[in-house]
């Protein structure tokens, strides 16, 4: 793959030639991806060649690029000012939607990304349990805040970062990690400090560390553990959140967690975030109470137009069926490609949201993703894209589809992985 001229003039003024490491393709052997436009399913790069996305700006876009409704909402808000740093009604409406949809939530507090979600979430079950520890699952992220940066997945899988410089050993000391899908190593946390855990934080279906699905009975057990020991539940729905069903993963699986974070599908494309739980819980953040959290740009009209659109379109009759439905052809797809090269696959999916790995059998952990052959995954990932095809450039970060990528673009699809793995595996 040739270099692309913009190279160069990125890493000469950026950090590794992007503003976010998950962007960077070092990993998979190449260049950042430069992107010229994008429409429906697919990504112009600068080059002029047309790839399928089926990264879909990690998660956040759901019904397609450039989506028509969308980009007319988007401009006649525009049209109206693009900030005001003051309340605007577009926000009372998101916040209504979002209040109506999501089951746990009455009430929300919009934010600019899925971090400051995320840490203003903790930030608000320290305060309210009077305690200072939380557990997060080894493998899991949820932004780049200090308390975070304990064994996350990510970029800091693919990078091979344990955690991070910069973040106090006193503050990662406040951090337990506990194993995805296994109670007991949440349990034994419990035992050892029960009176000092504020919440456990968990993306009900693992995103950051390839896609992991919950096992039966996983989250069930979380939240009757909090309940008992007097911590919070938090479900991060960042990628989650109208993503693999309208009103969340947390009515997928049929649990509600005290708060819930949102962001990605919520903004439209925009850099929105949210929280939100009960009245009581969301009474205790200023200025209605003391724990504070503020943001400039917070509920911005246009982001919020943006959300609006697409979460007015996500409520028509039959859209996640044929997200599950294209989502689930794709993993079937996966596993038949290496079936038939004599590679063992191991896919899943859930809603718009899918995932694969290199690896024999279901896989439950990020202890058992980082089992996967990564070596593969490298070059299959190099062969997909020469053949139009674009993945995130890491084995450890899920797919996403949306309503654009028709079932003629997902046969297609699955006939170039065939090939790009034949490729990959003909070394």
């Amino acid at each position: 793959m040739s270099a692309s001229p913009l190279a160069a003039r990125s890493l000469s003024v950026m950090p590794g030639g992007v503003n976010s490491p998950v962007r960077a393709f070092g990993s998979v052997g190449g260049d950042p991806l430069f992107v010229r436009e994008a429409d429906g399913a697919f990504l112009t790069g600068h080059d002029g060649r047309r790839l399928v996305d089926y990264v879909m700006s990690w998660g956040a876009i759901l019904l397609g690029h450039n989506h028509p409704t969308v980009a007319e909402s988007i401009r006649r808000a525009v049209e109206r000012g693009v900030t005001y740093g003051m309340t605007c009604e577009a926000e009372i409406e998101l916040a209504e939607l979002v209040v109506e949809l999501v089951p746990s939530v009455e009430m929300v507090r919009f934010v600019n990304s899925g971090t400051e979600a995320t840490m203003s979430a903790v930030r608000l079950a320290r305060a309210a349990t009077g305690r200072n520890m939380i557990v997060k699952m080894d493998g899991g992220y949820h932004g780049h805040a200090d308390c975070f940066l304990v064994s996350g997945g990510s970029g800091m899988a693919t990078l091979g970062i344990p955690g991070s410089p910069g973040v106090p050993a006193e503050l990662a000391r406040l951090t337990l990690t506990a194993t995805f899908n296994d109670v007991e190593s949440v349990e034994r946390l419990f035992d050892d400090h029960g009176d000092e855990l504020a919440a456990v934080i968990v993306e009900p279906f693992f995103g950051n560390a390839g896609f992991i699905p919950p096992q039966e009975g996983f989250l069930q057990r979380l939240r009757s553990l909090t309940t008992e020991r007097g911590a919070l539940l938090i479900f991060d729905e960042v990628m989650t959140g109208f993503r693999v069903q309208l009103r969340g993963a947390q009515s997928l699986v049929g649990v509600e967690p005290d708060l819930t974070t949102m962001g990605k599908v919520i903004g439209g494309g925009f850099p929105v975030g949210a929280y939100g739980g009960s009245k009581d819980l969301m009474a205790r953040i200023a200025p209605a109470g003391s724990v504070y959290q503020a943001g400039t740009l917070s509920g911005s009209p246009v982001p919020m137009a943006a959300g609006l659109a697409v979460l007015r379109a996500a409520q028509e009759d039959g859209l996640y069926e044929r997200l599950d439905r294209r989502s689930g052809m794709l993993a079937e797809g996966m596993e038949a490609a290496g079936s038939k090269c004599g590679v063992p696959v191991s896919a899943d999916h859930a809603g718009g949201m899918w995932g694969f790995f290199f690896h024999d059998g279901p896989v439950t952990n990020f202890s058992e993703a980082k089992q996967c052959d990564t070596e593969l995954f490298v070059r299959f990932h190099r062969a997909a894209r020469e053949l139009g095809i674009l993945l995130a450039p890491s084995p450890f970060e899920a797919a996403f589809v949306s309503d654009a990528h028709t079932d003629d673009i997902i046969a297609e699809t699955i006939d170039l992985f065939a090939q790009a793995l034949a490729r990959a595996t003909a070394v």
